[in-house]
């Protein structure tokens, strides 16, 4: 089976690729479960809607992650509880509403299982990631739990990412790194099985700042007179990964990251 992963998508310019390339994308390359991060998705560029997840949910997604600005629009925080295919990190907090974790079926009919974390380190305090991971672990397996396993980890650093994609070597089909919004150059298969990418970069216009206006962006490194940041709106570019997962073992078969669209059609 084909699982298709899309970058953090990050306000008006990521959300209209999303509307406008989705559907395709999924037919084309025949995928059989998509999953969005979908963190930055509002209008402000920090935060989702209940009418943007619905409207991913109507394109072809399957299941939305998130990350440190999953409370940033507050009525998040309300529909969250009804809405279980919007995922918060699994180790932001035990006693906040939603779920960091949920297991539902392909259009194949294979149990998929989405597990969204967030890194310690240089990130908005959560509980530890590593022991997040191992109790996890402990009560949880591939093949016996699920099928197969998605792990999105929302992290700022590229070693902690890639500690915890050993660590879910053979354990997981892919893990695959958000919130950098710059995709890294190294989609590959582990020793062990698992597929893996440090950080899949954003949807969202590219002829930016990680997807914010790239002068008022400058103005503020420059401490001059600026706004607070907002997203570009110029054409969007579409950033990802496809992991083609072997039914009988859930461990990857082959894996590639694309970006398309936008600054990337030159």
């Amino acid at each position: 089976m084909k699982i298709l992963f899309l970058g953090d998508v990050v306000g008006q310019s990521g959300c209209n690729a999303i509307r406008q390339n989705l559907k395709e994308i999924i037919k084309n390359e025949n995928i059989d479960f998509t999953i969005v991060n979908g963190e930055n998705a509002a209008d402000e560029g920090v935060g989702i809607t209940q009418n943007i997840l619905e409207e991913f949910l109507s394109c072809g997604v399957d299941v939305v992650t998130s990350g440190n600005h999953i409370w940033d629009q507050k009525e998040t925080y309300d529909f969250i509880k009804d809405q279980p295919r919007l995922l918060r990190p699994l180790n932001l907090g035990k006693n906040l509403p939603g779920n960091g974790f949920i297991v539902l079926n392909s259009r194949t009919g294979l149990k998929v299982g989405i597990l969204n974390l967030m890194g310690n380190v240089f990130m908005k305090k959560c509980e530890d990631l590593f022991t997040t991971i191992k109790n996890f672990l402990e009560n949880n397996s591939l093949k016996k739990n699920f099928d197969c396993l998605v792990v999105d980890v929302h992290g700022e650093i590229t070693s902690e990412k890639m500690a915890v994609g050993h660590f879910f070597d053979g354990r997981a089909s892919l893990v695959v790194g958000t919130h950098t919004h710059v995709p890294t150059n190294d989609a590959r298969i582990l020793s062990n099985g698992t597929g893996y990418m440090t950080d899949a970069g954003m949807c969202g216009d590219y002829d930016s700042v990680i997807g914010m206006d790239k002068n008022n962006s400058i103005k503020r490194f420059f401490k001059e007179d600026s706004k607070k940041h907002f997203p570009s709106k110029g054409e969007s570019s579409l950033s990802g990964v496809i992991v083609d997962v072997c039914k009988e073992t859930g461990l990857a078969l082959g894996i590639k990251n694309f970006i398309i669209g936008g600054v990337f059609k030159r």
